[in-house]
């Protein structure tokens, strides 16, 4: 697994597999930025953190990001928002890794009530081992899912 520069985030309900994933990841070599929450909050929103993380994402700082919220919905949805944001909810190997080969995935997505932390290490090794293939059809839907997010759809060919 290549060492990766990486910004988590998790409202309440994703806190604690947070926690558990953040030393996980440090030892496995990876530069994590943890944008929070810092503490247990039953009150706090998964949009903040979600946000934090796909725009530290979108300005470069970080390759990828991690947003943990008690289904991984919310969180998806929230991160999309953002230009230049990929996120996907993964609770499985195939779609984390599969998302970044074919999608160019940048953030991922997961449901702290939906899944423990054995299979998030595992869908978490997929999503960072994983390369974008520059094959012409990944790229040819890449510019055309882009073409989208800009507003193109009916400028863009094919």
């Amino acid at each position: 697994m290549l060492e990766v520069e990486l910004a988590i985030g998790a409202d309440h309900a994703g806190f604690e597999l947070k926690e558990q994933l953040v030393p996980w990841l440090r030892s496995l070599g990876h530069e994590v930025v943890d944008l929070g929450a810092h503490e247990m909050d039953p009150d706090d929103d998964y949009p903040d953190f979600a946000a934090a993380v796909a725009e530290a994402v979108q300005s470069g700082r970080f390759e990828r990001g991690i947003v943990v919220c008690g289904s991984g919905v919310g969180a998806s949805i929230t991160a999309n928002k953002v230009p230049g944001v990929r996120a996907c909810l993964c609770h499985d190997t195939y779609t984390a890794h599969q998302g970044v080969e074919h999608d160019q995935m940048n953030v991922v997505c997961l449901g702290g009530r939906v899944i423990g932390i054995e299979l998030s290490k595992e869908i978490l090794a997929a999503f960072l081992s994983a390369s974008f293939i520059p094959e012409p059809r990944f790229q040819r839907r890449l510019d055309k899912l882009i073409a989208v997010e800009k507003g193109l759809r009916g400028e863009s060919s094919g």
